[in-house]
This record gives C-alpha cells, sequence and structure tokens, in this order.
C-alpha cells in the first residue's frame, strides 16, 4: 500500500512538471522573453508579406539587406492572406511578423506595433496622393476638381474599412459613409457641376485602405453623373494604367517611399492632383505580446 500511494504521488508530480513544461513552451512560442529561441527561430526566420509588386515589399527587401537579415524570407501573398496569418497567429498568441501599413484596420481589431527603423528602411511617415493621367483635367474638369478636392484623415478612412471587414459590401459601405459625411462630400464638389454620364476609370490596389478610398471616391463621382469603372490591379500595373492612359486616376499612390520605383519611372507621364491624408506609415508589425521592438532585434 505504501509503495503504490508512492507511485500515485510520484506521478502526480511527473503530470505536473510536464504540465508546467507544456505551459512554459507555450509561453516561448509567444516571443517571450522567457523564451530560449531567437525571435526568428521561432518565426522560421519568415516575414509575412503582401502581393509580390507593392513598394512595402520592395522597402521589406531593401530593410533585410540593410540590417544584414541573411537567414530571412519575405513570404507573397495577397493582403487578405496576411492578415488571416496574423488572425490565426494572434488567436493563439503565437508569433509573428508581417508587412504592416496604417491606416488599416487591422490596427484597430488587434493591439500591434511597429518595429523601430534606425537605419530608416521604411522612410517616415508617408502620405497618399491622388495621381490622374495627363490630360485629366482638359478631358473630364469636373472629375479633375473632385479628385484634387479629395481629402479626408484616418478615422474616415477607418470607419468605412472596418464596416468592409464586418461584412459590409464595399460598395454599401462607401454610399453609408457618403450619407453620413455630407459636409466633407460637400467640400470636395462645391462649385463643380454635374455631368451626364460621362465615363471615368479608377485604378487601384486591393489593400483595405485603397478599397475604401476607391469605392468612396466612385460612389462620390456617380452621384456628380459619372459613369465610373473600378479597375482592380497590382501596384505596378495601377501606375503603369495611369501612365499609358488606360486608367484616369489613382487614389492609391503611397509617397515618397512606398510606390517611389513607380512614381520615379513614369515621371512627366502622370500628373499628382495632390495629398488626400498624411501621417501614413509602412513597417516590419508585430502583436504586443512579442518580446521585440527593433528591426536590429532579428538579427539575433
Amino acid at each position: 500500500m505504501n509503495f503504490t500511494k508512492k507511485l500515485a504521488s510520484v506521478s502526480a508530480v511527473s503530470l505536473l512538471a510536464l504540465g508546467l513544461a507544456a505551459c512554459g513552451d507555450s509561453d516561448k512560442d509567444k516571443g517571450s522573453a522567457g523564451s530560449d529561441k531567437s525571435i526568428g527561430e521561432q518565426v522560421d526566420y519568415k516575414i509575412t508579406g503582401i502581393d509580390p509588386g507593392a513598394g512595402i515589399m520592395e522597402a521589406t527587401e531593401r530593410a533585410i539587406d540593410d540590417y544584414g537579415l541573411d537567414k530571412w524570407t519575405l513570404t507573397s501573398g495577397s493582403s487578405a492572406a496576411m492578415t488571416a496569418a496574423l488572425k490565426k497567429a494572434y488567436d493563439k498568441e503565437k508569433p509573428i511578423i508581417i508587412t504592416g501599413w496604417t491606416p488599416h484596420w487591422m490596427f484597430t481589431k488587434y493591439d500591434l506595433k511597429y518595429l523601430d527603423d534606425p537605419e530608416g528602411s521604411y522612410g517616415g511617415a508617408e502620405e497618399i496622393h491622388t495621381i490622374g493621367r495627363l490630360d485629366l483635367e482638359k478631358d473630364h474638369p469636373e472629375a479633375y476638381q473632385i479628385l484634387q478636392n479629395f481629402k479626408w484623415d484616418e478615422e474616415d478612412m477607418g470607419t468605412v474599412m472596418v464596416d468592409i471587414i464586418d461584412g459590409e459590401e464595399a460598395e454599401a459601405a462607401a454610399e453609408k459613409w457618403v450619407e453620413d459625411n455630407q459636409d466633407k462630400v460637400a467640400e470636395w464638389t462645391e462649385g463643380v457641376d454635374k455631368v451626364d454620364g460621362e465615363e471615368i476609370t479608377l485604378a487601384y490596389v486591393a489593400w483595405d485602405s485603397e478599397i475604401a478610398s476607391t469605392n468612396v471616391m466612385a460612389k462620390v463621382l456617380e452621384d456628380q453623373g459619372f459613369k465610373v469603372k473600378m479597375s482592380q490591379v497590382e501596384a505596378g500595373p495601377m501606375w503603369t494604367a495611369v501612365a499609358d492612359g488606360s486608367a484616369d486616376a489613382l487614389l492609391a499612390g503611397w509617397l515618397p517611399v512606398t510606390h517611389k520605383t513607380y512614381a520615379e519611372k513614369y515621371d512627366g507621364k502622370y500628373e499628382d492632383l495632390g495629398t488626400s491624408m498624411t501621417g501614413v506609415k509602412i513597417g516590419l508589425t508585430v502583436p504586443e505580446y512579442m518580446d521585440i521592438d527593433s528591426i536590429e532585434d532579428l538579427k539575433e
């Protein structure tokens, strides 16, 4: 009997130790200070990115070079695939490193942080510019004026993005925002005459931010009498379309860093119609629960 009790006691202690060890392993997976693995080992030296033509991907490749992250790879996919991977990791408090940008709904939905970038690979604060094709003012002066007047802030865009993520169709979310913000829309359309069915094409990249802005502008232009076509493409073809005149405008010119390559490539073949939003940002992003603060930490 004494031996049986002793065996049971030892078994209970063993099970408790195994349980604590399992908890410890789970904690180590979080990128916490208690982990005996480097951040790179925890995420298999992988940065989860978006579509390969995006400027943020080019900036991330530059960061990998700037910081000497020879073991690291940048995986490409789509914005939707990236946010799906983030959700999967976040729900289980697992470590993950993604290419992030603001404004984006994920910063509202999740507790995230940018990694410090002392080398300046991602630049500082950026702006979103509206880019028009040459002769747009001559061919569609009303649309040209509205696009020039277009300015809103992160809260405006965030409202539309969150509605879409919560299940609203993009067109319906844009229409709702326009209805609720007639004062702002009136500033964009002040002094602009309505037209009768003139056709205009807006090119956009499938980022949640640009889906929001393009659908809102499409609704505003339609209310002014335009027949609007929205053309979803990747970043390179989006700039190409405006440069060669197959699209009239884009509302997704992230400058001076993200789309620097395209802006320089097509210099003189488009017109910068102005800034629609300031203070936007790109960079490597992680959940707050990860014990890492700088891109330099990825060298370890």
